[in-house]
C-alpha cells in the first residue's frame, strides 16, 4: 500500500499542542511553525529501517560484537529548538545523555547520528526540510537510506555547519561507514528481496 503524500497544516503558527492532537495512525512533525503529517510508512521503508536498527543496535547499543557506547532508538521524538522531528533511527553517544529520561517522551539533546529512510512521497521533505534542521542543531552524522534505489548516502557536518557527502554507495556492497565503521555493514541485508517487489512504495 503506497504512502500518501505529506499533508501540511499551514496554521498561522502550529504548536506542540497541534502536533499532539494528530491522530495516532499518522506521523507528525513540526518545522518552522508548520505541522507536517504522514501516513505510516509502507513495507520496504519499515523493513529497511528495522533491519538497519538490528544491525547497529547489537554492537553499538548493547556492546555485543562491537564497542558499545551508544543509545540507538527507532523513531524517537526529538525537539530541536522550536522544531519537532521523528527520525527513522537516531543515536546518541552515552557520554552526551548519561541519564535517560524516564517520564519524558522526547529528547532535547540533538542526536549524534540520524538516519532517514527515503520513500517516494517523503524524499524531498527529508532532504530539503529535515536535513537543514539537523544541520542547524549540530547533528554530526546523517544517513539517507533508500531501499528502492538500494542506496546509502552518508553525510558529515563540516565546521561551517554544512553537510558534506562522505560516502555514496549503491548496490549490495559490504562497507564500513562512519560513525559505525567499527563493523562491516552488508547493504544487501537491508533491501527488499526480489519476491517483495510488489511491496514497493
Amino acid at each position: 500500500m503506497p504512502m500518501g503524500r505529506s499533508a501540511e497544516k499551514r496554521l498561522p503558527s502550529a504548536t506542540y499542542a497541534d502536533l499532539e492532537a494528530v491522530p495516532a495512525h499518522l506521523r507528525a512533525e513540526l518545522i518552522r511553525g508548520v505541522l507536517h503529517t504522514f501516513p505510516r510508512p509502507a513495507y520496504a521503508h519499515t523493513r529497511a529501517a528495522s533491519r538497519l536498527g538490528a544491525v547497529v543496535v547489537n554492537p553499538f547499543d548493547m556492546g555485543i560484537g562491537g564497542p558499545g557506547g551508544w543509545v540507538i532508538l527507532d523513531e524517537p521524538e526529538v525537539h530541536l529548538g522550536e522544531d519537532v522531528l521523528v527520525p527513522d533511527l537516531a543515536g546518541w553517544k552515552l557520554d552526551r545523555i548519561p541519564r535517560r529520561p524516564r517520564e519524558q517522551a522526547f529528547f532535547t539533546v540533538p542526536p549524534d547520528w540520524v538516519c532517514e529512510v527515503l520513500s517516494p512521497s517523503t524524499a524531498t521533505y527529508d532532504r530539503f526540510d529535515k536535513m537543514p534542521v539537523y544541520a542547524a542543531a549540530g547533528v554530526p552524522w546523517a544517513w539517507l537510506l533508500d531501499p528502492l534505489t538500494r542506496s546509502l548516502e552518508v553525510f558529515l557536518l563540516d565546521p561551517r555547519g554544512r553537510w558534506v557527502v562522505e560516502r555514496m554507495i549503491r548496490g549490495d556492497a559490504s562497507v564500513r561507514v562512519p560513525p559505525f565503521d567499527a563493523i562491516e555493514l552488508n547493504l544487501s541485508s537491508l533491501w527488499p528481496e526480489a519476491e517483495d517487489e510488489d511491496a514497493r512504495e
